[in-house]
């Protein structure tokens, strides 16, 4: 297995691949899921989905086992003071949803990374990859070097000020197209008139930086038009998934064995 690190790839532009699925999957559910739609990760959902930390600490425990990162997408913005709680619980990373000042990236890095980058607090047995590496130093060193945050772009003072939000420690931005369309139709003349306008700014903004670019993808014919505008992080629900769609024939854990 490549040791390059699912953080390294985003942040290299290489297109990486996740399918969003349910934490109520099963150990069972995700061997069978991932056999037939091979991706890069799982992504979960408390924004928009049922949540308790005992489900997502399963889920983890399961993804984990099978060695395939989770991102966990938390309830709300506000929310960004209980990422390290939640990263306490078993995920690889975090998307923060609807953000639109720099102050919600400035908390969210705060509580992500451990000190001295950031100032997250140092327990938990269920982190992520903790058993390979359970000196506290060890341990703060590669989280920094391996978790993945991401921020999700709802609004047109996100697109526009996304040179701003794309501080150091931020892995991706994602797009909340519909929250986005709901904001783009609240103005009378728009600086960005189309979800598509707003992608082509973020990219351009985005070139030359660490922060990679994604969105989740409703239709998987939409692929080739979301790659061809420089997007690299793909998500597809699994209701949609057509691996075909995305270009993987194996899982990555079983392309390099």
């Amino acid at each position: 297995m490549s040791d390059t690190t699912l953080k390294q790839r985003m942040r290299n532009k290489d297109l990486v691949t996740g399918i969003g699925v349910d934490m109520k999957h099963t150990l069972q559910d995700l061997e069978r899921i991932l056999d037939k739609n091979p991706c890069d990760f799982l992504c979960i959902d408390s924004q928009h989905s049922a949540f308790n930390e005992d489900r997502l600490e399963s889920f983890c425990k399961s993804a984990q086992s099978l060695q395939i990162p989770v991102i966990f997408r938390i309830k709300h913005t506000r929310h960004t003071y209980l990422i390290g709680n939640y990263l306490d619980l078993g995920p690889t990373g975090v998307l923060v949803p609807e953000v639109r000042a720099e102050a919600s990236v400035d908390e969210a890095i705060q509580s992500f990374y451990y000190p001295q980058f950031g100032k997250r607090s140092s327990g938990g047995s269920a982190r992520w990859g903790i058993e390979a590496h359970p000196d506290r130093l060890a341990y703060a060193e590669w989280w920094n070097d391996t978790g993945i945050l991401q921020v999700q772009l709802e609004s047109i003072d996100a697109v526009v000020n996304c040179g701003k939000l794309g501080k150091d420690g931020v892995d991706a931005f994602t797009f909340g197209p519909n929250d986005l369309l709901y904001d783009i139709e609240s103005y009378t003349d728009p600086p960005f008139k189309t979800v598509e306008q707003c992608i082509e700014h973020v990219v351009s903004e985005m070139s030359g930086t660490d922060v990679a670019v994604g969105i989740g993808i409703q239709h998987p014919g939409d692929r080739e038009k979301y790659l061809d505008m420089g997007l690299t992080v793909l998500q597809t629900p699994l209701v949609v998934r057509c691996f075909k769609a995305l270009g993987r024939a194996a899982p990555p854990w079983k392309e390099s064995a």
